[in-house]
């Protein structure tokens, strides 16, 4: 269970497509709606110089804020650009390199899937969180991997790297992360698709966090 003083946060990804400028705007809007720990720019199929405009449009608007700005998998432009750190897969570039490329000041998250030793190993080695999940269907990623609760609460009661769940999370089912250990809850389509805009589910998401504790 998390501590009274530990409020479990929202971390934003950004959607696979964006026209940089005009996101710029619609991420504004989200982050001043409510809490948000972090954005992450993840582009998976872009150039370096779309990344490039991308991280100019963007990293502004939430260091402006006092979000955290990471880089998906690219702690080369992360260093370059100003980013706060940069997140990184299991088959994308390694924990160690990451590091010795943003530095031991920036942050350096590690996917973990659902596996407990692939997380102590990214902590143990000193990364600043580990990513379970997904722990719901999503439509953003194909899902090969299934965390569940328990993983969750396990981690919590035993360790003191933060943990992020990702995977189909909404305010509507997030309760059960939330009261199981999860610090940050990472969402993609359930906040930039949402009917009735990304600010109005940045506020259900902490609505719901609130009433999860």
């Amino acid at each position: 269970m998390k501590d009274d003083d530990s409020r479990c946060r929202l971390y934003l990804i950004t959607p696979p497509r964006l026209e940089p400028r005009m996101f710029a705007d619609t991420l504004a809007r989200a982050l001043d709606a409510g809490d948000v720990a972090c954005v992450q720019l993840r582009l998976k199929d872009a150039e370096d110089d779309a990344l490039l405009r991308a991280i100019e449009a963007l990293r502004p608007v939430a260091q402006k804020r006092d979000v955290a700005f990471l880089m998906n998998d690219r702690p080369d432009l992360a260093a370059v650009t100003g980013c706060d750190g940069v997140h990184v897969g299991q088959q994308d570039t390694p924990y160690a390199e990451a590091r010795a490329t943003v530095g031991p000041d920036a942050i350096v998250g590690v996917t973990c899937h659902d596996s407990i030793h692939l997380a102590m190993t990214a902590a143990e080695a000193g990364a600043d969180y580990v990513a379970f999940g997904a722990f719901f269907p999503t439509s953003t990623k194909e899902a090969r991997f299934h965390a569940t609760i328990e993983l969750l609460e396990d981690w919590s009661t035993a360790m003191v790297v933060p943990c992020v769940a990702i995977g189909g999370i909404t305010p509507e089912n997030c309760a059960p992360l939330v009261r199981a250990g999860a610090d940050f809850l990472a969402v993609v389509s359930s906040v930039w698709d949402a009917p009735d805009g990304p600010a109005a589910a940045v506020q259900r998401f902490n609505a719901a966090i609130d009433a999860a504790r």
